[in-house]
């Protein structure tokens, strides 16, 4: 594994027991929704841990079935008249997605405003929050999956759900999500907790929940919570019975063009759904890292293929999951991986023990996940720190995906973010300025006098391959506009990603406003103690090369 680092192993396996937490109800509601069997959500969210994990370039990004191909796979399903000819179109899926991969489509997630990512997240918390409430009190009526269902009578089935909700509170299940989430608070808030690294609140909330409804049972009281509100794992009673819970794809049919149809329609949902939540993990990422969309795509192709091949459903990159592993400190792939091999481990020794999780205590840490996705404190950062294109956006791309879903709300805040960009600025290139590199040299970066969102694929791909322990410049002293979403990338790479690469910065012409120019001790005025030109003109031998020109290749390792 490259970059491999033990340095935050400990928090990665935590975080990993963590997200298989959150993860196993996922996959098993996920599958229920999908109209699949329910081992075949365990079988994909396994894949998704340890395949896709171990192949994906992104350090955070946690995979399994998503919410948003349950429509697609329940019609699918239906359509093409069995399950083995739904895992073929799955493996189609999966091979179509690596050819977008060598295609380099991930480029695409680098044009998504973050105004429409920040609205994504808060989006996805709110919907967190509102989803699990009916389970938090015992009323488990709706599916993972039905996030975004809308009913024959044109009902949103979240609402729906929340309205029946009142009638049907379950005392045992109030009790025992307000205990776990008083353990989760504690384990956030109070110092002596706080300073236990080795024991996530999360597996205490959890066995706290386990033990609160072993004692209503074992006392006969009322407040027993039933076997349909606790995790519903399948327990095999053989290995016959085991090996038999595996399907596989009917190649025969390969021919069938319906089959492609949905092999297509897979792909394109997955992949955009995996791009988003990749775009989201990088924000999300402490370390400020920059994940490879097309490794990203190539990797969910393969996970897609192996777990369809052996009988489960289609994965891709998930935010909730993501979230969670953020939120619990994981900070490399281990903790996917590891949370891919929980699920494993667990499926196999102990499912009995699974089988008496409640929901509501597994809904307590996916409230507490919500809830800091959307946190009142980033609608008042957007507001404080944003202009009015970019929190109007922000909050039209939360409302549309609340009240349609992930895709449609996504599409309407790009579409809204655009209009205010283009209406209100004509964007003039990004230029980038260097000779060919030398070790030692200092690397020039001139920003154009107006620098808009679409030239930020241009500006992370340089910094994402600039040498380690090199010498950067980057004048402004000619820029009258910087978008917000460009002045972050900048902002998030001298402050954190420069250091964690030893490459010293120089910046020159920035306004006091921006609170850029060198804002961290790593951020050097080497650049002019070595007499090198600092600012646009002063470049030997320097050449202006335009943005849809401009070729970087010298700077990618091999």
């Amino acid at each position: 594994m490259e970059n491999f680092t033990t340095k935050y192993l400990k928090s990665d396996i935590k975080s990993g027991l963590v997200v298989f937490l959150v993860a196993l109800p996922l996959c098993l509601g996920i599958a229920l929704a999908s109209g699949a069997p329910l081992f075949s959500g365990i079988i994909s969210g396994v894949v998704a841990g340890i395949v896709v994990g171990t192949l994906s370039g992104s350090q955070l990004s946690v995979s399994g079935p998503a919410a948003g191909l349950t429509a697609i796979v329940v019609a699918a399903i239906s359509s093409l008249g069995s399950f083995e000819a739904f895992l073929l179109a799955g493996v189609l899926a999966g091979v179509i997605q690596i050819v977008l991969g060598f295609a380099k489509a991930g480029i695409l997630s680098n044009y998504l405003p973050s105004n429409v990512i920040e609205g994504m997240l808060a989006a996805i918390g709110i919907i967190i929050i509102l989803s699990q409430l009916p389970h938090a009190v015992g009323f488990d009526e709706m599916h993972e999956g039905d996030f975004f269902f809308i009913n024959a009578e044109g009902q949103h089935q979240l609402f729906v759900t929340l309205a029946d909700t009142i009638n049907f509170i379950h005392p045992g299940a109030l009790i025992v999500v307000l205990v776990s989430l008083a353990i989760l608070i504690a384990f956030m808030k109070v110092p002596f907790l706080q300073k236990i690294k080795s024991i996530p609140g999360a597996l205490v909330a959890v066995l706290a929940g386990i033990a609160i409804n072993e004692a209503f049972i074992a006392t006969g009281s009322s407040l027993a919570i039933t076997p349909d509100h606790l995790v519903s794992l399948p327990v095999p009673q053989s290995m016959d019975q085991f090996w038999g819970q595996f399907s596989l794809p009917d190649f025969a049919q390969v021919g069938r063009m319906d089959i492609w149809v949905v092999a297509l329609t897979i792909a394109a949902v997955a992949s955009i759904e995996t791009l988003l939540c990749i775009e989201a993990a990088d924000k999300m990422d402490p370390l400020k890292r920059y994940t490879d969309t097309n490794r990203e795509l190539k990797a969910q192709g393969v996970g897609n293929m192996v777990s369809c091949l052996i009988g489960g459903i289609p994965v891709t990159s998930v935010i909730v999951r993501t979230s969670a592993n953020v939120a619990s400190g994981g900070r490399t792939k281990i903790a996917a991986i590891s949370h891919g091999f929980f699920l494993m481990i667990a499926v196999l020794s102990i499912p009995f023990l699974l089988n008496k999780i409640p929901l509501s205590s597994l809904a307590a840490i996916l409230l507490v996940i919500g809830f800091k996705l959307a946190s009142p404190q980033k609608f008042i950062h957007m507001w404080n720190s944003s202009k009015k294109f970019q929190f109007i956006p922000f909050v039209v791309t939360v409302v549309a995906i609340v009240f349609t879903d992930l895709l449609v709300g996504v599409g309407i805040g790009l579409a809204v973010s655009v209009f205010f960009i283009l209406s209100g600025n004509l964007k003039l290139a990004y230029f980038f300025r260097k000779d060919q590199y030398n070790e030692g040299e200092i690397i020039n970066m001139e920003l154009a006098q107006e620098v808009s969102f679409l030239n930020k694929a241009a500006i992370k791909r340089t910094f994402a391959n600039l040498p380690e322990n090199s010498q950067l410049v980057i004048d402004a002293s000619n820029t009258v506009y910087i978008d917000h979403d460009v002045l972050q990338t900048i902002k998030e790479f001298v402050e954190e990603g420069a250091e964690e690469r030893d490459i010293s910065v120089k910046t020159i012409g920035f306004r006091k406003e921006y609170n850029i120019e060198n804002s961290q001790s790593h951020v050097t005025s080497a650049a002019s103690e070595n007499g090198e030109g600092l600012s646009s003109g002063q470049i030997k031998n320097g050449t202006r090369i335009p943005s849809n020109q401009l070729n970087i290749t010298n700077f990618e390792t091999t």
